[in-house]
């Protein structure tokens, strides 16, 4: 009877073990900046670990952050880090979890001009001020030698949702324009004083393709995709620097060194002669600890997965990889989550 009933439980055992593991079903929201490459990690994931389905929604940082906070979604994502107040009013404690690092581009819509333009930052300033309102400025001008300008006025598009693109953007140009960073500021959401606001980096990109004269800001992978002009713009050591996977990690180069413990860090108008100037780190918004225990497992297990796995695949679409000094800060964050 001893043997039968042993016999029993150790099928009962086995059969256990071959049972499928409880689906799980997570859902995100956030930052469309980092959407494309997200959305490409999930799809993998998912493919490589049956039952787990992750459903991302590219709503803007803005948006991303409120979900979150209010405990509407398992993971938020945002390419602005919050604010102390944000983490503080949050119903939910949460850890910012460096992804990859991309690039806000200045991108424009001139009829029969194909050439590469450059952009000081006081001058991209000054056409959101409306203080520069025509292509032939003679500020343009300036920094475009030969290039023929036409006598046309310029069409500002903006983002009009809260989002970490217009963060990254504004915080670049609130660090070279005084009169900008006393007018308009730095913020997810700020008031425009002029021109058309579309939502989503795919909002703007549409706009700028489809209106001639036009001029906005984009990440780099959406410049690329629709196969927009976008400027090379002044860095913080004076020179001409093309947005690329190169330039972006020069501009985390430095904060790569001194990086704060809770990851919340602004890299843009960074040192370096070499560095793109308007980077950023984009950050996934983790719950610790989560809700749901088992959900709080696949987010746990995602991470490990993205620096093993989806890291390498950063380059390719255009983001730059995190620096091999901030991988290991994050390996050790992640073992310490719940």
């Amino acid at each position: 009877m001893k043997t039968k009933l042993l016999s029993l439980v150790a099928m009962a055992a086995m059969t256990a073990s071959v049972l499928p593991a409880v689906a799980q079903h997570l859902t995100g929201a956030g930052g469309t900046f980092p959407n494309p490459i997200y959305q490409r990690w999930f799809t993998e994931y998912s493919k490589a670990h049956p039952g787990v389905q992750i459903n991302y929604q590219s709503v803007g940082s803005g948006a991303g952050i409120r979900q979150i906070s209010q405990g509407i979604v398992d993971f938020g994502a945002s390419d602005g880090p919050m604010t102390d107040k944000q983490l503080a009013d949050s119903k939910q404690k949460l850890l910012h979890i460096p992804t990859v690092l991309g690039a806000v581009v200045p991108a424009y819509n001139l009829p029969g001009l194909s050439a590469e333009l450059k952009f000081s930052g006081d001058v991209i300033a000054d056409i959101y001020l409306g203080k520069i309102t025509k292509w032939n400025d003679p500020r343009i001008a300036k920094d475009n030698p030969g290039v023929s300008l036409p006598n046309h006025p310029i069409l500002p598009v903006y983002r009009s949702d809260g989002s970490g693109t217009n963060y990254i953007f504004t915080d670049y140009l609130s660090k070279v324009s005084p009169d900008f960073k006393q007018k308009i500021g730095s913020a997810t959401s700020v008031q425009w004083p002029g021109g058309v606001g579309q939502k989503g980096n795919e909002g703007v990109a549409g706009m700028i393709r489809n209106s001639p004269f036009s001029f906005g800001y984009v990440e780099l992978i959406y410049a690329e995709s629709n196969k927009m002009l976008f400027g090379v713009v002044k860095n913080a050591s004076g020179n001409w620097v093309k947005a690329s996977t190169d330039s972006v990690s020069a501009a985390a180069a430095g904060a790569a060194k001194a990086m704060p413990a809770d990851y919340r860090v602004s890299i843009t108008n960074a040192a370096g002669a070499d560095a793109y100037p308007i980077s950023s780190f984009t950050w996934l918004l983790i719950p610790d600890p989560s809700k749901d225990a088992a959900k709080g497992k696949v987010l746990h297990d995602f991470l490990q997965w993205m620096l093993d796995h989806g890291e390498a695949e950063a380059s390719s679409m255009t983001y730059a990889p995190l620096p091999p000094a901030v991988i290991k800060m994050v390996r050790k964050t992640i073992t310490a989550i719940h």
